[in-house]
């Protein structure tokens, strides 16, 4: 294979190192490293065990507690210490699907591709009904439907939302691409997303109006509502239909259901052919324990000076329910197990502590790390911190899909880049060379950016991440490129060695300042 024929060239380079800047590069570490990671992986077996076998893992479900506990089992296996479901805070309910079925059956009978929205409830059993649209554009809209809907099923007016396309799903990045993340980028201008714009402020008009309707929806006994999801193909990118706190109203059942199941009932409805559907939904509220939970363990330091201090590697465990989250984030929580099996394989006895932790309810608001931050490193809306925040040399994290590292993100911190410069120069025959100063946003590690830690997000082939797998029904174990998830554990695995045997911690960026919380 090419990939043991470029270890062997590597190998025979001996211990000489790459320099650059002054960082020099153990040689044979990254040859060992390389060749656990490369030859001897564990990455797809772990996968397995946090997909296949342990279910969708929406925030507080009981199959997010199993990736969980097998995850601190298995940590404990490969010699970590302190491993343990550590709580971070009240998060709210859990939930789960235990049965979902629906179907057309007149004019002719179709099961229909529809996933229930999560945390939304069942139909109490199976229930029948004809097909109604609800045309309404304000509150006075509803008035012509008071009476008319108990045990119906709704559908609502949609603009054809299914486009044909003949781009390919998967794509990596093209040097030009990878060379143009490298130049300075404009500051962004503020646009639709301004919150005094007039798109913002449509937005949020309609969003509204919507809980005003599910109210409307819900007093009048709907026995069902359907949505059209985003996604084609038969992909139905799924979301959440009511809210996880303890506190939150009742809903009605919904079905998220796909573009091209939910534009064939709707054309049916309005040429005036009657429309029947049955289904049968039954979903599940946890309260016993409504605590958010993350997985942490440890390789401890052995430097009598360098012991205390940390480097952290994550990615988030939690994923949404339409499937069993291989790529989001899966891939990236079994990169980061592998990382610390491929250290203690190659016997590493680190100078710094080497830490690993597999968030929660990253997809609920980052809630896993932005809290485990705030027990243990300080308030970045007052930027009080504590103790521990000055002993973390770096935070590193991979969610950005299966595919392969191309780079890391500075995050800004230009003083650090002749430092990843160097570290990267071993894995250039992988296709990772790439040095950018731009943010990324959307993930854990800006947890830790936000408290003056320095937190790096690695630049990933994109795959078809965003054209079929992420928050999808498509997002399974099936997804993932072995060849990639390899990559990308040998090439964290080699960073997270340097920074831990490193005689100074990774440089600091200027310290935020106080972030106060948006309502």
């Amino acid at each position: 294979m090419k990939l043991k024929l470029l270890y062997s060239c590597l190998l025979v380079a001996g211990t000489a190192g790459f320099t650059f800047a002054q960082e020099t590069v153990d040689t044979a570490m990254v040859s060992k490293i390389r060749n656990e990671g490369l030859n001897h992986s564990k990455v797809m077996e772990t996968a397995f065990y946090l997909t296949d076998a342990s279910g969708p893992r929406l925030s507080g479900s009981p199959e997010l507690k199993h990736a969980q506990e097998w995850a601190v089992n298995q940590l404990k296996s490969w010699g970590l210490v302190n491993s343990a479901r550590e709580p971070w805070g009240h998060f709210g309910k859990g939930w789960e699907v235990q049965k979902n079925y629906a179907a057309v059956t007149l004019p002719y009978y179709h099961a229909i591709i529809a996933i229930p929205k999560a945390w939304t409830p069942g139909t109490n059993g199976p229930v029948t009904g004809d097909v109604v649209l609800v045309k309404a554009d304000t509150i006075t809209d509803l008035d012509k439907y008071k009476g008319t809907l108990k045990g119906k099923i709704v559908i609502f007016d949609a603009k054809p939302g299914v486009e044909r396309t003949y781009k390919a799903d998967g794509v990596r990045y093209t040097d030009a691409e990878l060379d143009e993340m490298t130049k300075p980028q404009e500051a962004r201008q503020r646009g639709a997303f301004d919150r005094n714009s007039p798109a913002f402020r449509a937005a949020m008009k309609a969003r509204t109006f919507r809980t005003v309707v599910n109210a409307f929806l819900q007093q009048e006994g709907v026995g069902l509502v359907l949505s059209q999801a985003r996604g084609s193909d038969g992909t139905v990118f799924t979301t959440n239909g009511a809210s996880y706190a303890d506190t939150a109203k009742a809903v009605s059942p919904e079905l998220e259901t796909s573009g091209e199941d939910y534009q064939r009932i709707l054309r049916l409805v309005k040429a005036g052919i009657p429309v029947k559907m049955e289904a049968d939904i039954k979903t599940q509220f946890f309260t016993e324990d409504e605590q958010g939970y993350d997985v942490v363990a440890e390789i401890p330091g052995t430097d009598k000076k360098l012991k205390d201090q940390l480097v952290i590697i994550g990615g988030h465990l939690d994923s949404w329910h339409g499937a069993t989250g291989g790529t989001d984030n899966a891939a990236g929580s079994a990169v980061m197990m592998e990382v610390m099996r491929i250290l203690k394989a190659v016997n590493f006895k680190p100078r710094r502590t080497i830490r690993i932790a597999l968030w929660s309810s990253e997809e609920q608001g980052l809630f896993g790390s932005r809290n485990y931050v705030l027990n243990h490193f300080g308030d970045p809306k007052t930027m009080e911190l504590k103790p521990e925040q000055a002993k973390v040399s770096a935070y590193y994290n991979l969610d950005n899909g299966s595919g392969k590292i191309r780079g890391i993100y500075m995050q800004g911190d230009s003083t650090t880049a002749p430092i990843f410069k160097a570290w990267l120069a071993p894995f250039k025959d992988l296709g990772a060379t790439t040095i950018t100063n731009r943010n990324t946003g959307s993930t854990d590690h800006v947890s830790f950016d936000a408290v003056g830690i320095p937190g790096f997000q690695f630049i990933q082939d994109a795959l078809d991440y965003g054209a079929r797998t992420h928050h999808s029904n498509q997002d399974t174990y099936d997804k993932l490129s072995e060849d990639d998830l390899k990559q990308a554990a040998t090439i964290v695995a080699s960073f997270v060695y340097n920074t831990s045997q490193r005689d100074e911690m990774i440089p600091r960026k200027e310290l935020p300042k106080p972030q106060p919380a948006r309502n």
